[in-house]
């Protein structure tokens, strides 16, 4: 009995086999090119990234280098015409030839020194009054994961869309600059309260009591809670006695 069982066994793992050897026989060809296509794929991203993408991203960072050092600058003390002038379209400074960041976009578009340009960029103009430009480039612009960064974009997407009387887009980006990071202490309460501000003065009135109330509630100790502006802000709103 048992080698009768034996001899079954043999027999299925040789029909198994021979499936096995039938289909090699059939599909090897089609199997060891598709194995061979995945493998060039991949040698092709790899070297792509070695040797393109990472030089590139080199070179975008030695150019942007004065240029974001001059925004840097602007933005610690003041954006003036001619120091905005250079660090958009470049020229001399010190001795040295700033190349302008609108270049870096227009020569390293993909790379994350072009995504930091167009940050400066659509900083820069909001700061010398060319809003449609500011909002152009600051849409295109990618946080990437940097919260703060990206709700201060968001942020100057509202004021920039709030000077072009477009008051529903403002309003929509000054909240969105409070929802990239609801624990965010530093940049959050700040888009709160601008928000809420911003809807008050548009009539939004429910809008902002709701914006004031959170604002209330999330940042106790933000300081136009403490120092008593909010509640202020709700009284007119007729929401305290």
């Amino acid at each position: 009995m048992s080698e009768n069982k034996e001899l079954d066994t043999v027999a299925t793992e040789q029909s198994v086999l021979g499936g096995i050897q039938s289909f090699w026989n059939q599909h090897s060809k089609k199997i060891i090119y598709a194995g061979s296509a995945v493998v060039l794929l991949l040698l092709g991203w790899i070297g792509y990234q070695k040797f393109i993408v990472e030089p590139n991203e080199q070179k975008a960072n030695e150019t942007i280098f004065l240029a974001e050092n001059l925004f840097d600058k602007m933005a610690t003390s003041s954006f003036g015409k001619d120091s905005v002038s250079i660090a958009l379209n470049g020229g001399s400074l010190d001795g040295a030839n700033v190349v302008g960041l609108l270049k870096v976009i227009n020569n390293y578009g993909s790379t994350k020194a072009a995504n930091r340009a167009r940050y400066m960029v659509g900083a820069s103009y909001l700061q010398i009054k060319q809003f449609d430009k500011a909002i152009q480039y600051l849409k295109e612009f990618d946080g990437a994961g940097a919260d703060q960064v990206q709700s201060k974009a968001y942020l100057m997407l509202g004021h920039a869309y709030a000077e072009t009387k477009q008051t529903s887009e403002a309003l929509d980006y000054y909240k969105k600059a409070a929802s990239v990071n609801a624990k965010d202490e530093s940049v959050t309460p700040d888009a709160l309260f601008t928000a809420a501000l911003y809807a008050a003065s548009i009539g939004q009135s429910k809008e902002a009591i709701e914006l004031f109330t959170q604002l209330k509630e999330k940042f106790a100790t933000y300081l136009s809670v403490t120092n008593g502006e909010v509640d202020k802000q709700l009284a007119r709103l007729g929401q305290l006695n």
